[in-house]
Parts: C-alpha cells; sequence; structure tokens
C-alpha cells in the first residue's frame, strides 16, 4: 500500500488519496478521473527547484506544491529564507563612460534596480542592484570617464 503526499493547492494543504487517477497524454496533458468522471489538464509553468506547477484543470488554473517531510524542520530553522546580500559599495565592472544615475544619496535600493548606465566599447550597460541598501555617498558624475574597479557608489 502506497504512503498518501501532502500537497498545496493554491495556498490549502492537502492529502492525496486513492479516489482518483491521472492518465497522462503527453508531457503536459493529462486526464483526472475522479469519482467516474474525467477532466482535462495541462501543465503550463513547471517551477522544478521549488517543487510547484501551475496546472489549468477544467478551464480552472491551480498552484500546486509537493510538501516534503522535512519542510517543516527548514523552515524552524529559517533555511527557507532566500538570503539578500546587503550592498557596501560598487565599483565599475569595465572601464567606460558613466551615461546615466539612477540613483540618489538617501534613495533605498532593492535587488534588481537599476543604478546606473555605463557605456562600454560604444554599448549602453545598465548596472544592476545584486543586493539591497540605501545610497550613502555617489562618487562619480555623468559623463565622467571610469576605469575598471573604480568606486562609482558606496552604501549604508
Amino acid at each position: 500500500m502506497s504512503e498518501s503526499s501532502v500537497f498545496i493547492v493554491d495556498g490549502i494543504e492537502m492529502q492525496s488519496g486513492m479516489a482518483s487517477e491521472v492518465r497522462w497524454k503527453d508531457r503536459d496533458f493529462f486526464e483526472v478521473i475522479y469519482k467516474g468522471k474525467t477532466f482535462q489538464g495541462e501543465i503550463l509553468n513547471r517551477d522544478i527547484e521549488n517543487r510547484r506547477l501551475s496546472v489549468k484543470l477544467n478551464h480552472r488554473v491551480f498552484d500546486i506544491q509537493k510538501k516534503f517531510v522535512l519542510d517543516e524542520l527548514i523552515s524552524k530553522l529559517g533555511l527557507d529564507k532566500v538570503k539578500i546580500k546587503k550592498l557596501k559599495e560598487l565599483n565599475s565592472p569595465m572601464p567606460g563612460r558613466i551615461l546615466t544615475i539612477q540613483v540618489q544619496e538617501g534613495d533605498i535600493i532593492k535587488v534588481g534596480d537599476p543604478i546606473l548606465s555605463l557605456e562600454a566599447m560604444k554599448m549602453e550597460n545598465v548596472l544592476k542592484s545584486d543586493g539591497e541598501g540605501i545610497v550613502k555617498r555617489i562618487a562619480i558624475s555623468t559623463e565622467q570617464i571610469v576605469d575598471k574597479g573604480q568606486l562609482l557608489i558606496e552604501f549604508e
């Protein structure tokens, strides 16, 4: 006899049961037979790393996540939290010319925020934040030529 699994469907924890059957048509399409009725299904999105699926079943979309025994322990230890880098300074990744500066001193910066544009080899490169911080000091100005490794911005 197989052990039932726990799934989180649209935020609600559910136990899998023996009263249903899944028949796969191909990699994305399937049928669910439940209490003698057949429902058509399709996988819309797979996030294998986080054990999540987005599926459409009879014209309704569901977010499904498989829950494992270790999930509760991992959460209690705080290991399920994404660690966000604390910014200290931004140095120029290459020599170039500063085109625009999108931040000001005192701005709160989050991951992915554009910080400045740097022209190098006739290409514009938007430097985005890979962490979080508060802009303490801007050490460059627009149109300034910078060297690789030169300090551009300091963060608190």
